[in-house]
């Protein structure tokens, strides 16, 4: 009984996604801008909302960056307001169970064993939280995303508001992506973190890896986090990359209809 329902949720979230905004034609129009082979590179800040001021760094920067903002923290909303009113594109970063159960993913977490009404109220409930959503992707969740029947009930939720999945790939055993596909969910996962050493030298050559891989693949997605050292390193790549034939995109550019 549990797979007919998981079946009725589906076909509900198919008819539900046709008529909200989420990878939409709005999208796709801002897209016809740009050369159609010319290599693209996305790049995602996540863990925004606790602070303005590590947002802020990022926004000077002047380039098409795509935020993940976490939910149900007092500044989440405000500061979806602000990055809008800036033109930038805003990603729900979803809180999800780690396998270390000594880190905390924070309010609004989804859970292995949680039932499906749970965890399609909660992520429905985050992605209310913050206006202007387009996508998600997932904070921490290398134990949620391991296990494909709670994957299945949170891309339903996310099918239902019309919008895509990335993967943000935070174990090798993720089945995110590949049960986003079955569920013909938008997807895609990411290529490169870029700030696990948080130094900016590590950081640039980690940018350079992600320009190589969308000069040989034709797009590449990074995700690094709000520091100081990152926001400077990206400053310092994009002058290189003005004199490249690669283009800085937002996210939903680069995500399969």
């Amino acid at each position: 009984m549990e797979m007919d329902r998981r079946d009725f949720l589906l076909k509900s979230a198919a008819v539900l996604s046709g008529s909200v905004l989420g990878l939409s034609s709005f999208s796709r129009a801002l897209a016809a801008d740009e050369p159609i082979n010319q290599s693209k590179i996305a790049i995602i800040i996540d863990d925004i909302g606790p602070s303005r001021s590590r947002l802020r760094q990022f926004l000077d920067i002047g380039a098409p960056i795509t935020f993940a903002i976490l939910p149900r923290f007092a500044k989440s909303s405000a500061l979806a307001e602000e990055i809008h009113a800036l033109g930038h594109e805003i990603m729900l970063h979803q809180p999800m169970e780690p396998f270390n159960p000594s880190l905390n993913p924070g309010p609004g977490a989804v859970y292995v064993g949680d039932d499906p009404d749970k965890i399609i109220s909660i992520i429905g409930e985050n992605i209310s939280d913050i206006p202007f959503v387009t996508g998600i992707n997932n904070h921490m969740g290398s134990r949620f995303t391991s296990c494909q029947k709670e994957m299945e009930d949170a891309l339903i939720a996310i099918k239902m508001k019309g919008l895509f999945f990335v993967d943000s790939l935070t174990s090798n055993l993720s089945m995110a992506y590949k049960t986003a596909k079955k569920l013909h969910v938008a997807t895609a996962y990411r290529n490169i973190f870029l700030d696990n050493n948080p130094v900016e030298p590590a950081i640039l050559s980690q940018l350079n890896e992600l320009k190589k891989l969308a000069m040989r693949s034709g797009y590449a997605i990074g995700i690094g986090h709000p520091y100081p050292e990152t926001a400077r390193a990206i400053q310092s790549f994009l002058r290189d990359l003005k004199k490249s034939d690669i283009s800085m995109v937002y996210i939903s550019r680069l995500i399969p209809a």
